[in-house]
């Protein structure tokens, strides 16, 4: 399962055709609650870019793609290693073994061609991620965390029975206390 944050049913409006080359809009309606988030074979020639800026093993490619995407995805490993897989097959990564077990990706001649050769297409992937990860600052994992723990906070002590003239300024009061910081952010 991946993890999809960062985008709501206003962003999908106005990051739709326009804003990503119509591949985000196409793939919101998909799968999951917001779809996919490359089209077929992008996360293939990204995944191969990273190699190719430097080594690196299949958990740190997870977390690199993530980190692009400023937490709008995270490939989930059902997907990086099939496609990693499938990129030493092709002849355009090899993998070394390394310390703990874990496997070194490195690029080959025949992959940094295959980069070339599709350069502005993974240019673009780029963009397109580096644009999700602006959209997504809003909308952060730790933001829609805090929110959801004041959410359910409010619901349980609201509707645990009848609340005292004290308990209700004292909620207020933190709420109000809380949407000016949040203002003042």
């Amino acid at each position: 399962m991946h993890r999809h944050f960062g985008f709501n049913h206003d962003n999908h409006h106005r990051f739709g055709r326009h804003g990503f080359g119509g591949h985000m809009r196409n793939h919101m309606r998909g799968k999951g609650r917001f779809g996919r988030f490359f089209d077929h074979g992008d996360l293939k020639l990204v995944i191969l870019r990273m190699i190719a800026d430097q080594p690196r093993h299949g958990y740190e490619l997870i977390k690199e793609v993530e980190e692009q995407a400023g937490g709008a995805y995270s490939p989930s490993p059902g997907v990086v290693y099939p496609t990693l897989t499938w990129l030493e097959e092709m002849g355009f990564v090899t993998a070394a073994d390394a310390a703990g077990g874990r496997k070194l990706y490195t690029i080959t001649t025949e992959g940094e061609a295959h980069l070339r050769a599709n350069e502005g297409q993974t240019a673009g992937i780029f963009q397109r991620m580096a644009e999700a990860a602006a959209a997504s600052t809003a909308f952060s994992p730790q933001i829609l965390r805090a929110r959801e723990n004041l959410r359910n906070a409010l619901r349980l002590k609201t509707t645990g029975g009848a609340l005292s003239k004290e308990q209700i300024e004292v909620i207020c009061d933190a709420l109000d206390a809380a949407a000016a910081a949040v203002e003042r952010a």
